[in-house]
């Protein structure tokens, strides 16, 4: 597990699957904190992103020290986003699928490259596989 801590409003993780085909950016540049979706196939930096969401903004975040933590599942299909040990975002490479408690942002046009954008509900299901996988 790859982890740092960071100051709400300055921010960043990236972290590479195990067969290094696709990446998770953790990022806060100021206003609010997001978690990225990378196809490494397709591009570097930015024109890699395949999805995104919000995490939390910086004003309604706690003014301390935090700790991002990105967990990948062993066939570096999916990865796990923690903020202080609590799960905030998942995504699922193989489904084309991100999950986020904020449930934000969605799309009406889901044109995400054979990504589903249309909602970033959080499911408790996902999560709990992922978990169980690790440990099993």
């Amino acid at each position: 597990m790859l982890s740092t801590h960071f100051q709400p409003g300055a921010a960043s993780l990236l972290s590479d699957s195990p067969d290094q085909r696709w990446a998770v950016l953790f990022e806060d540049e100021g206003s609010a904190g997001y978690f990225y979706a990378l196809d490494k196939r397709i591009g570097e930096a930015d024109e890699a992103i395949v999805d995104g969401v919000l995490i939390y903004n910086v004003q309604q975040a706690p003014e301390r020290q935090m700790l991002a933590s990105v967990q990948w599942s062993r066939d570096g299909q999916q990865a796990v986003l923690y903020i202080d040990g609590s799960a905030q975002a998942l995504f699922d490479f193989a489904a084309g699928r991100g999950y986020c408690r904020s449930d934000f942002p969605n799309f009406l046009d889901d044109s995400g490259g054979g990504w589903n954008r249309k909602t970033h509900e959080w499911s408790d299901a996902v999560f709990n596989a992922f978990e169980t996988a690790l440990v099993n």
